[in-house]
């Protein structure tokens, strides 16, 4: 058994005999139960599940990680059963080939490959929740399935290739592997792109060439500084790998002789104190790119990497990229959260760093995961936090907030805690007032603003960028449409009721019970809320309430108004045709879908439903209504340079909102410009049309409508 012997001999360096025994006995096991079992290259099939255990042995995983690899697939390809693995290796072994046995066993309701690799994402993510060794046992499976790829058919390759670059490799680098994720992406992107990389490939070689004499010259001028300062340092020059390159190609628009022109070396040290002093002498040796210095030692990343980054200008003008990092920090960027178990009896506080990061993301991905309506709208989220660069952001306490380049206060906010998301009204940075929508900058001191009755605003899904700020705001308008169309219907049914002196709450609990029964609803609420959204016509549920003899009574004309208080809501819509605004007389139809949407009630898109009671019905608005109504404004106006920009500096002046404004017409002395603006009522747009009647370029003026 050379395979086992050699996996064997490996582990001796930092196993223990019993528990080497332990991963040999699981080996034969394996063999036995897989028996007769064949890859499609030929090889027997235990050959795979031992390439997975030699890939985590290179990790230095524990014994119950091995074993686990070793005998990941016998519950889903053999009669072997979790109960028989348990009584054979224990109840730790058993749940980790049971964790990744179910990310096997793709159940899955929808067609399309987005909906299968959302379902297995969805799988993964619940696995990792229970032992965050799962993930790593199928992170090693696919690694080996990606090294043995070229026996599948080319529709085949692409589709696991695909899938490695979008979801296994960034997995890899959230939780620190970093060597397992250059090589997911460099034969991931050669299944995928392979004449791209080919020609990628022959270029590198031939480079490679012209720079190893000045890779090696630079690379002996550090060396011999360090030493100079009695420095033990092991200093090697670092080669980009081909998908890094092909990325920033693709994405910078840099051509391949700018990005291999900037010569990388890594200097690895004992201690901590040894990093600041070499970057220290090396910025002696070359001079540093000013803002280049970047220090995650003092503020890790997000996935737990640190090292010290600087940017120097070396011998003959050439740009040197330097990682300053100490042996541990250097396994940890190489093996990532794996590096945990090898510290794991060290006390060593990097890695207990990077393990609680891990546990940290995996239950961010939890909170995401309950808060998503499906499997595709979850993995949506999870892409875009797998995985950006930083920004290190301070609370007013100094607490340090890390989030993706590019996000935004609400995206801190959230970060911070949900509830203060849903709360915030408005932040200061650095002391200085700021809109939500600000996107921040490391460095930054941000301090959130909130109200207690605030709610967070759809249209903060157009800027923020973090999954968890997306998630959770997505999350509160689901809610809040759901409360507040059972609401609506819940007005709409008392009203259709109101005619026999009844209401809601009048209604005999069988009657309920039965119209339920039917409908195959669980609760009555799913019966207001689909009222409420137009989808069922409040007086036939009104009529399926009643005893039949009362049902007779109930009259399809109501003359009882709907009141409307406010411009906010997500079941109560505005009609885009004619902008209603309070002070107009309105009326109200039932859209399936969408809701009670409000017309003016000479508005010709509703003249054909009008007198049908069913769907369209009387409403007014309430004394006080709040917000603002969107109005919109046709104005002819002398045409000369600047009309536009000066028309819309006048109206700014008096503190409204302009949604939009455009030349609709346009001749050579007169032009028509439109306006959509945001007022609160009737009286309110007719001062501001009185003041801009006043300007001396406005020939006329009237409001926009539909009517």
């Amino acid at each position: 058994m050379p395979g086992i012997d050699e996996l064997s001999q490996r582990l001796t360096s930092y196993l223990d005999k019993d528990q080497i025994d332990l991963v040999r006995r699981a080996y034969l096991f394996a063999a036995e139960a897989h028996d007769g079992q064949y890859r499609q290259s030929g090889e027997p099939y235990v050959t795979h599940p031992l390439a997975a255990a030699n890939i985590l042995a290179d990790m230095h995983m524990d014994h119950h990680c091995l074993m686990g690899a070793l005998l990941h697939d016998v519950i889903e390809d053999t009669p072997v059963s979790k109960p028989i693995l348990e009584k054979k290796f224990g109840p730790i072994v058993a749940e980790l080939v049971d964790g990744v046995s179910k990310l096997n066993k793709m159940e899955v309701r929808g067609d399309t490959q987005e909906e299968i690799q959302a379902e297995n994402f969805l799988k993964m993510t619940l696995a990792m929740s229970k032992d965050i060794r799962v993930i790593l046992v199928k992170l090693a499976d696919r690694l080996h399935n990606m090294r043995t790829l070229g026996v599948l058919r080319p529709e085949k390759r692409r589709i696991i290739a695909r899938e490695t670059l979008e979801i296994y490799a960034p997995i890899a680098q959230r939780l620190g592997i970093n060597d397992m994720r250059i090589e997911f992406e460099d034969r991931g992107f050669q299944a995928l792109y392979p004449m791209r990389a080919r020609r990628l490939g022959i270029a590198l070689e031939q480079a490679r060439g012209r720079r190893k004499d000045l890779v090696v010259e630079i690379q002996e001028a550090i060396e011999v500084r360090l030493q100079k300062e009695d420095f033990a340092a092991n200093v090697q020059g670092r080669e980009k790998h081909l998908y890094s390159i092909y990325k920033k190609m693709r994405f910078k628009n840099l051509s391949f002789k700018d990005i291999m022109d900037v010569f990388a070396f890594r200097i690895t040290v004992e201690t901590v104190d040894q990093c600041y002093r070499a970057l220290g002498i090396v910025h002696n040796l070359f001079k540093p790119v000013a803002g280049s210095f970047k220090d995650y030692i003092a503020i890790p990343k997000a996935n737990g990497y640190q090292s010290l980054h600087s940017v120097l200008v070396g011998m003959h003008g050439v740009p040197i990229e330097v990682q300053i990092r100490t042996k541990a920090m250097d396994d940890m960027a190489s093996f990532g959260i794996a590096a945990h178990w090898f510290y794991k009896d060290s006390g060593n506080k990097a890695t207990q760093g990077i393990s609680t990061r891990a546990s940290e993301w995996v239950k961010r991905l939890l909170e995401m995961q309950q808060q998503a309506g499906d499997p595709l709208e979850f993995i949506e989220h999870v892409k875009t936090d797998l995985f950006p660069d930083e920004v290190y952001v301070f609370t007013p306490k100094g607490k340090i907030i890390e989030l993706p380049t590019g996000s935004t206060v609400v995206d801190y906010a959230y970060a911070l805690h949900t509830d203060i998301g849903n709360s915030a009204v408005g932040c200061k940075i650095n002391n200085q007032m700021c809109p939500l929508s600000q996107k921040l900058e490391s460095g930054q001191v941000v301090e959130i603003l909130r109200a207690n009755r605030a709610l967070p605003h759809p249209g903060w899904l157009d800027f923020v960028v973090t999954a968890k700020a997306r998630s959770a705001i997505r999350h509160s308008l689901k809610h809040r449409r759901h409360e507040e169309s059972v609401s609506l219907g819940r007005r709409l049914l008392n009203r259709s009721l109101s005619e026999l002196g009844l209401s809601v709450d009048d209604i005999a609990k069988e009657r309920v019970q039965k119209l339920l029964e039917e409908g195959g609803h669980d609760s009555f609420d799913d019966i207001l809320q689909q009222i409420g959204m137009g989808d069922r016509v409040p007086y036939a549920v009104a009529k399926l309430l009643l005893e039949p003899e009362q049902a007779t009574r109930l009259s399809r004309n109501l003359h009882s108004p709907i009141v409307i208080d406010s411009s906010e809501g997500q079941v109560v819509n505005f009609g885009g045709c004619c902008h209603p605004i309070p002070g107009d007389i309105i009326v109200g139809h039932l859209s399936a879908g969408r809701g009670l949407v409000v017309h003016r009630e000479e508005c010709p898109n509703i003249a054909e439903i009008r007198d049908n009671p069913e769907v369209c019905m009387p409403i007014s608005w309430a004394p006080e209504v709040n917000g603002e109504f969107q109005v919109e404004l046709w104005i002819e106006v002398e045409m000369f340079r600047g009309v536009v920009a000066q028309l819309a500096t006048r109206i700014s002046a008096d503190n409204l909102g302009i949604d939009n404004i455009s030349i609709e017409e346009r001749g050579a002395t007169i032009s028509v410009i439109k306006l959509m603006l945001r007022v609160n009522n009737r009286v309110h747009l007719a001062n501001v049309m009185r003041r801009i009647r006043l300007e001396p370029y406005v020939k006329k003026l009237r409001r926009g409508d539909n009517v």
